[in-house]
């Protein structure tokens, strides 16, 4: 025993040197970091390291700290790690040694490093600007020698302490040795200390309750676990067990000496296992030894875990399954999905229809807040609950109304006994108790302070009613679902303003025209709205322009980018330009939209785009693109081709011009016009996607409306993930019978034979009526081809759904209408012309210019002056 003392004495001794020494080296490392951080927040640091000579000020400072302090160096150096401040100079404009940058980006480290003057304790701190960026750092350090000289002194102390602890141990240990020896009539001390420990611990530690019953069915011992399980009485050692007060049961197994092995037995409320071992077998004294352990809590403990456990799991499959998509009402039918039957028989989810709508629900303006049932589950059929779609009034008066209007929940443990329930549908209460249900909870769905709705949860059967718990779990469900709910409702809200804007922007119909039998679809993606944007434009002397563009994006951005550019294209039709030049216009509008989008911070815009005209009279197609997909031509045999256009680059890149190609269209064609989203894929490329729609418009002559059709079925099975634009146009050569040109001289007598020539034409094709404002208007627009253009001059007039007449030169100065003044002799030749033509303009060819006319059938028009 006394060699024990000493070990542990001399395991002390060495304990409180290393102590000391600890204590030293954490002094050490506090003050080192203290001098360091003292230094580095001192007044003129940062500004000296961001002088131009660093080393003259914080050197002399440097050594004053040093020798002040009783550290072993004062290091300091700049943010790239050139030292400005050492105590060996030679070290200055060097490198620090080791890695700095971690004290640059934090508030400090220390560390115990090998240093070139031995193993040292080491602070890092950083010096900050009043901007918070660090200037440098300052490094602080003590060698280990030194800490360890501060703790010898401690040794001798230490020492003698130990050796006055080791005799007064050793005397007391006699003393006791004797006395112990006396009281336990020779036992050694580890006998005696197992005896007490195993008896200590049946009576008071052992959480089984502990039964030594003789072989006369008396109580000998009872521990504290068993007094407590049995509610035995104080004085119940040495009584006989029937005559302790517990169940009969209890105490017959108890008193009958027999072994057993996990018998139940009642207890009060409570239900024991009890375990039954004979004492005598093994030569002891006769009688028995009982175990009791409380299988009730141990039934209540596993029935709450599993409970948790299963509420648990039933919110990560809400959170999985409820806001996979973004519609409101999928959304509701996934939380009524996931409530039933895991946790009530039947989930009903009711929304406000303002909600459905994507719009913010407000309150109650009547006596009644309407909401529309969206989702049900149950578990059995013919469910008692109101049908989807049904608008259900709560009454603010009412329990359920109370639970919207103030957003708390209600629960209803016992339907049978709440007045206040039946009161609000007396006739529906009473289907609702006839299918079996009891018990109800209604929670709203709330976020962002606002009642989107509510959730009622039914049991029914033989299932308990609901709780607190259960109160506490349903709104920790539906709070999340709620959350998904408002998600959805503001996208909702955000894809309909978008769909609005976007179908505003987008042709409502067809222009009227002969030229083109014109079919077209338009598919929006799933992700929502996109740029992509068709039209069909008609131009003068028969001619139509076929547009097809995509905006690259989704969303408003796109849309309205789309909006502008559908805009541009129609307004710059109007100058009748050739197609690369109406792209290069194009072109520019849009470098000029991406610098203003780019100096407002805004999202630069990507588009492309395929412009084409049309001529009914020629049958010839003149075609350019920017970036945009070529257009398939499919002729009247059913052979399809991909014209060879020359690409372009998309529009806003700028630096490169179009170049416009014309292709012959034998008559009866199908020009096919369309978006990337028709024909790429992610899983398919786009030489297979040209394939596929070689191979879907290939055969059979079928109308445009059809051609439409069989495309989409054959290229989109499924709903696209990009927008579809499909533009089918037929075309039409316009009988040669209705058009007729003449080649007029350059002399001012040639008018009047163009004039007869022209009131003879309209005679044989029925056109009397219109005779008058024809010869008015092709003697203007003759005369002034004659007295300002250049030949050859020619004169054409075609018979569409309108009158047009055509006069062209080789001149390239275009008229211009201006007003004359009442005493003017000329001037008024154009205002003529545009008073009594429905339209009229001029055209630019390679050759020169054209000026048309286009007059309405059908009735002779009045003279605007007399």
């Amino acid at each position: 025993m006394l060699g024990i003392v000493a070990m542990l004495v001399a395991a002390a001794v060495v304990a409180l040197v290393v102590q000391g020494r600890r204590d030293s080296m954490k002094e050490a490392r506090s003050q080192s970091l203290s001098v360091a951080r003292t230094f580095a927040n001192a007044p003129g640091v940062a500004a000296a390291l961001d002088s131009r000579n660093p080393s003259l000020v914080l050197q002399p400072r440097a050594e004053a700290i040093r020798r002040s302090t009783g550290v072993e160096y004062v290091v300091v150096a700049g943010s790239n790690g050139i030292i400005y401040a050492h105590p060996d100079i030679a070290r200055i404009g060097k490198t620090i040694i080791g890695p700095y940058k971690p004290a640059l980006e934090g508030e400090g480290i220390t560390r115990t490093i090998k240093a070139s003057r031995g193993l040292s304790v080491n602070a890092v701190v950083p010096v900050d600007r009043r901007d918070g960026t660090p200037a440098g750092l300052v490094s602080v350090g003590i060698k280990v020698e030194t800490v360890n000289r501060l703790a010898y002194p401690s040794i001798p102390f230490a020492l003698g302490a130990a050796v006055i602890a080791l005799a007064l141990t050793a005397g007391g240990a006699a003393l006791v040795s004797r006395r112990l020896g006396r009281q336990t009539r020779g036992l050694g001390p580890a006998e005696m200390t197992r005896m007490y420990e195993h008896h200590d611990a049946v009576l008071h530690a052992v959480r089984e309750g502990v039964l030594i019953i003789d072989a006369d069915g008396r109580l000998v011992l009872a521990n504290d676990e068993a007094r407590r399980l049995l509610n035995l009485p104080a004085d119940a050692d040495g009584r006989d067990v029937n005559d302790l007060g517990l169940d009969p049961r209890t105490a017959a197994l108890l008193a009958s000496g027999h072994g057993a092995t996990d018998e139940l037995r009642p207890a009060g409320n409570r239900l024991l296992a009890v375990n039954l071992r004979r004492t005598g077998e093994r030569g002891g004294q006769p009688g028995t030894v009982a175990t009791l352990r409380d299988t009730t809590e141990l039934q209540a403990v596993t029935g709450r875990a599993e409970t948790v456990r299963e509420r648990l799991l039933l919110l990560y499959r809400a959170g999985a399954r409820i806001g996979t998509t973004l519609d409101v009402t999928t959304t509701a039918q996934e939380l009524a999905d996931v409530a039933a039957p895991g946790f009530a028989d039947c989930v009903t989810v009711d929304l406000a229809d303002a909600v459905l709508r994507g719009e913010e629900p407000e309150g109650p303006t009547g006596d009644v807040l309407d909401m529309r049932r969206t989702a049900v589950r149950g578990t059995g059929p013919d469910l008692p609950v109101h049908p989807l779609g049904r608008v259900i009034g709560f009454v603010p008066t009412s329990a359920e109304g109370l639970g919207t209007s103030g957003g708390h929940t209600w629960m209803v443990p016992d339907l049978t006994t709440s007045r206040q329930w039946r009161e609000a549908d007396p006739e529906q209460a009473e289907r609702i108790l006839a299918h079996g249900f009891h018990s109800l909870l209604s929670v709203p769905l709330h976020a962002r302070g606002v009642i989107l709705g509510m959730a009622n949860f039914w049991r029914a059967g033989t299932e308990t009613p609901f709780d607190d718990e259960d109160l506490s779990f349903a709104e920790e469900l539906v709070a999340r679902a709620a959350v998904s709910v408002d998600n959805a409702r503001r996208y909702t809200r955000e894809h309909q303003m978008a769909v609005t804007l976007q179908r505003s922007l987008l042709p409502s119909g067809l222009p009227e025209q002969n030229a083109l039998d014109v079919a077209y679809r338009y598919l929006p993606a799933q992700a929502g709205v996109g740029g992509d944007w068709f039209d069909v434009i008609p131009l003068s002397g028969a001619r139509v322009a076929l547009v097809v563009g995509d905006v690259v994006g989704h969303g408003l951005h796109a849309a309205a980018t789309m909006g502008r550019l559908r805009t541009t294209v129609h307004n710059f039709s109007t100058l009748d330009l050739p197609p690369d030049e109406l792209l290069g216009h194009l072109d520019e509008l849009v470098v000029r939209m991406d610098q203003d989008e780019e100096d407002g911070g805004g999202a630069i815009t990507g588009a492309t785009c395929l412009y084409a005209i049309y001529d009914a009279v020629s049958g010839r197609c003149a075609v350019a693109r920017a970036g945009h997909p070529g257009p398939a031509l499919v002729l009247p045999d059913g052979t399809v081709h991909f014209p060879d256009i020359p690409p372009g680059l998309p529009l806003g890149i700028g630096g490169m011009p179009f170049q416009a190609t014309e292709l012959e269209v034998p008559e009866g064609s199908r020009l096919v016009l369309y978006t990337d989203g028709l024909v790429e894929r992610r899983d398919r490329d786009i030489d297979e996607g040209l394939e596929a729609l070689r191979a879907a418009l290939a055969g059979e002559v079928r109308t445009p409306e059809e051609t439409c059709d069989d495309v989409l079925e054959a290229m989109l099975p499924s709903r696209p993930g990009d927008d579809v634009a499909l533009l089918v146009a037929r075309t039409r050569i316009l009988d040669p019978s209705r058009r007729v040109q003449w080649d007029v001289a350059p002399d001012p007598a040639a008018v009047a034979g163009v004039r007869k020539e022209a009131i003879r034409w309209l005679n044989d094709h029925g056109l009397d009526e219109e005779a008058f404002v024809t010869e008015l208007i092709l003697s203007e627009l003759v005369t002034n081809a004659i007295r300002y253009g250049t030949e050859p001059i020619t004169v054409r007039l075609l018979y569409d759904r309108a009158l047009i007449c055509e006069v062209a030169d080789c001149s390239s100065t275009s008229p211009h209408l201006r007003y004359a003044a009442t005493t003017d002799e000329g001037g008024r030749g154009l205002f003529l012309v545009a008073q009594f033509a429905e339209r009229w303009g001029t055209r630019y060819t390679e050759r020169g210019k054209v000026i048309w006319s286009e007059q309405k059938l059908g009735g002779s028009p009045s003279v605007p002056f007399g």
